[in-house]
């Protein structure tokens, strides 16, 4: 148990001077969960809102991959580790897909209304992601196919809702961006193993249902 707390301790810690232990952080996502992840390219330093990528109307700044790009994304602990060490701010960045965990995402004040009502429902849910503008909900990797059958079957779904598979991306904590911090809303439990994540299917379902019961207006999603 003493162990288990302890590595809870390291992916939730700080630095002496106070700063977010990304390379911590990093590691155990990579090494413990295997989950494959790259720096994101930083926030401008000349104006945190804005990113320094080339693109200047970026939507989200510091929180996405660009040099190196999202395929050199890895489980390799050297590689992390000589990553963070010389860009020890870097957002953390996790290549949804594959053997990774996707997600579902959508907006912070929809989702805060739509985990409260599957709270009382007693719905098991996966780690959730809270950004300052979105929350990503963690689910099992899933197919374009397996997603297009799932949409396809819905009589609606909000067009706000985003969905990162193959070929997509989310932050993780404790990541800074342009935007603000990256945080666990629902962490995951302590262990060496990968968290558990449900199905995208019964998120989708609960959330989209969560969402009409709740009056969540359309200019709100």
């Amino acid at each position: 148990m003493r162990e288990i707390l302890g590595r809870r301790r390291r992916l939730l810690s700080r630095r002496k001077d106070g700063r977010p232990d990304l390379i911590g952080a990093a590691l155990t996502f990579a090494t413990q969960w295997q989950w494959p992840v790259l720096p994101g390219v930083a926030p401008d330093p000349q104006g945190r809102a804005r990113c320094a990528c080339p693109d200047p109307e970026c939507t989200v700044p510091g929180a996405h991959p660009f040099d190196p790009g999202l395929l050199a994304a890895t489980t390799d602990a050297r590689m992390v580790r000589w990553w963070w060490t010389n860009r020890p701010s870097a957002p953390i960045v996790l290549a949804t897909g594959g053997g990774a965990p996707c997600a579902v995402s959508l907006p912070a004040l929809a989702a805060s209304r739509a985990l409260a009502l599957l709270d009382r429902r007693g719905m098991r849910l996966g780690p959730v992601i809270a950004a300052p503008t979105r929350w990503s909900l963690l689910v099992k990797p899933y197919s374009l196919e397996q997603l297009g059958e799932l949409l396809y079957a819905k009589d609606f779904v909000p067009g706000s809702l985003r969905f990162h598979g193959e070929g997509g991306y989310v932050a993780l904590p404790p990541s800074e961006t342009g935007q603000g911090a990256v945080r666990w809303e629902r962490a995951p439990l302590p262990g060496s193993a990968a968290p558990w994540v449900p199905d995208v299917e019964a998120v989708v379902d609960a959330v989209v249902d969560a969402l009409t019961r709740t009056g969540v207006s359309a200019p709100e999603l």
